[in-house]
């Protein structure tokens, strides 16, 4: 592999962009371009933001090509740091967008969904996972207003798992690996690897297989929805069907390449298992999401989480413990408001 600032040569037509996120500790987007016989083809084209988008359009400049040249643009999921720029990235180009029909749902509510409605979905979320009057009283009198994210590009094709791309001169097949996000796929380039690494191809992971941090397995947030969804559930499935892949290489969205991706895989699948052995032990007691999350390792103490941090923390606590309701090891307790659970 080859680099020259942000932009890093993977080989057999492969680079990628560090593009900057602002203000988040991740740092960068690693945003993929794929030679195909019509010109190339973006994996993701991270945050929408004036540095982002100059950094992207320098990179494809790097890259030897421009933006106006790029042909499709194919999208991990819905978050704005993968999606932010694909609007814009069309704009110039006429490029198509593609995206799972799960997170296409999530961007269609999301375009039509007032800000007031979201800060009212949380407050009641939030209220009934136990979250205590000074955490819920900002939002109670937080103005509405638009927040990256809530009027992103509406794709115009479908990824549907298990098929080809639609990509000139290349074989990209699309894994549907919900978790991360309902509708979130990893891109299995079906080609010899260009170093001859042993494995099966290469595998653009989006944000589902990193190689050094655990990816926010939340609750699956909708105003509209009232299924009780087991992202957990989703993702330990979805990992395990990665581990069986065995890749050459992973070329996830965020940090660097890495080989082994099985070995990844039993790492987190050992996270998780842990993790709800350790939940299953603080819930001997009846206990709110709140009082959950308050009491799980974090990479901090909670003292120290900030305030959008604690709701992500929140919504990870619950989606555990909904595994374990899932699972038959733990139940809510009836009639409780705000909701309890507790260990059967």
């Amino acid at each position: 592999m080859t680099s020259t600032g942000q932009v890093h040569d993977h080989g057999g037509g492969v680079r990628s962009i560090e593009v900057p996120i602002p203000d988040n500790p991740l740092g960068t987007t690693l945003v993929y371009v794929v030679d195909t016989d019509r010109g190339p083809v973006l994996v993701d084209t991270g945050w929408d933001d004036p540095t982002s988008w100059d950094t992207l359009v320098e990179g494809l400049a790097a890259c030897g090509t421009e933006v106006g040249e790029v042909h499709g643009v194919v999208i991990t999921h819905h978050h704005p740091d993968h999606h932010g720029l694909s609007g814009r990235v069309r704009e110039a180009s006429g490029a198509w967008l593609a995206m799972h029909a799960a997170d296409t749902a999530i961007v269609r509510r999301a375009r039509s969904t007032e800000p007031g409605r979201w800060l009212a979905y949380m407050t009641a979320k939030l209220t009934a996972a136990g979250a205590p009057e000074e955490h819920l009283a900002p939002l109670r009198t937080a103005r509405p207003r638009s927040v990256p994210g809530l009027a992103p590009a509406l794709p115009d094709r479908e990824i549907v798992p298990g098929e080809l791309l639609d990509l000139a001169g290349r074989r990209l097949r699309a894994i549907w690996t919900p978790g991360h996000t309902p509708g979130h796929v990893c891109l299995h380039l079906e080609e010899d690897h260009p170093a001859q690494l042993p494995g099966h191809g290469r595998l653009f992971s989006g944000d589902h297989l990193l190689p050094e941090i655990t990816p926010h397995i939340g609750l699956y947030e909708d105003p509209d929805d009232t299924t009780i969804a087991d992202p957990l559930g989703d993702y330990l499935d979805s990992l395990e069907r990665i581990g069986r892949l065995a890749p050459a290489e992973v070329l996830p969205a965020h940090q660097h390449t890495f080989t082994d991706a099985p070995g990844r895989v039993r790492e987190l699948l050992a996270h998780h298992e842990d993790r709800l052995t350790g939940l299953l032990a603080l819930l001997s007691e009846p206990l709110t999401a709140w009082q959950v999350a308050e009491r799980m390792e974090w990479n901090r103490p909670w003292s120290q989480i900030p305030y959008q941090s604690r709701n992500i923390a929140v919504s990870e606590a619950e989606a555990h413990v909904r595994r374990l309701v899932k699972l038959g090891q733990a139940e809510v307790v009836t009639g409780t408001d705000p909701v309890t659970y507790v260990a059967v």
